[in-house]
């Protein structure tokens, strides 16, 4: 098994080692450097990454536990292709939060709340010409993690960062292969002129517009790209949407 490159980590930072791991890792697999169905060594990660075994072995846990990585006693760790079923669902939640977070922006939000997403919705238009999708998914990230911080709906984003795992492996595709890059900058502006005007209804509408947009390129990639897919059968290696991030869904849901 061929594992690309990885960067070591930084020794100097404060974050426990694990984290960092788990981070680097969710990265090359949301960017498809670990393919779907590709083997995965702790051994070869560790040695890269130039950490111990363990915290690679704590962030194995953790992707399972995301969906992200199937663990086989005695077989191996191997990257779950993406289950067009469970992006669907982790979409159906992530709308019903993200809704709800936006609405209570549209009430809370500073001064310079605007200002953060005014000026991350200028970076994105500035790398609109020549798409990065690396870039844009970091901007699109940081601009709905902003959107829920206005809201004060911190625990919210919680809740959407585990449910989406499976999104991201298909937002990143998209932006490529199916989803024009500035159709999804104008619909993040309308969510942020919706925000500006004060108007909860308007941007709930405009939140729930851009999040089905994945509604129409998911069967689009499937097409192009039916080795990175599960085909959901039981057993077959279909992830499964953490149920922790469920239970906190409904609850956040229910308030």
């Amino acid at each position: 098994m061929t594992v690309p490159m990885l960067s070591k980590i930084d020794a100097e930072s404060s974050e426990p080692i694990a984290r960092r791991v788990y981070r680097v890792l969710r990265g090359a697999i949301v960017t498809m450097q670990f393919r779907p169905g590709q083997a995965l060594s702790e051994q070869e990660i560790a040695d890269q990454l130039g950490v111990s075994r363990q915290p690679v072995r704590e962030a194995f846990i953790k992707l399972s536990e995301a969906g992200l990585l199937t663990i086989r006693p005695q077989r191996g760790t191997f990257v779950v292709k993406i289950s067009a079923k469970q992006v669907l669902d982790a979409r159906f939640v992530r709308e019903a939060v993200e809704r709800a977070v936006v609405r209570k922006a549209c009430e809370t939000i500073t001064p310079s709340g605007l200002t953060e997403l005014r000026d991350n919705l200028k970076a994105q238009w500035d790398i609109a010409e020549d798409p990065n999708p690396e870039r844009f998914l970091e901007l699109d990230e940081a601009f709905h993690r902003a959107i829920a911080a206005a809201a004060e709906c911190d625990y919210a984003w919680r809740i959407v960062e585990e449910t989406k795992a499976q999104m991201d492996r298909v937002r990143y595709l998209s932006v490529p292969y199916a989803t024009p890059i500035r159709r999804l900058i104008g619909q993040h502006q309308a969510v942020l002129e919706a925000i500006t005007a004060r108007d909860p209804a308007r941007a709930e509408t405009a939140m729930g517009v851009h999040l089905r947009e994945i509604l129409t390129s998911l069967p689009e990639l499937e097409g192009k790209f039916p080795d990175l897919f599960s085909p959901d059968e039981p057993g077959v290696g279909a992830a499964k949407m953490p149920p922790r991030a469920v239970g906190r869904a409904r609850t956040v849901l229910s308030r």
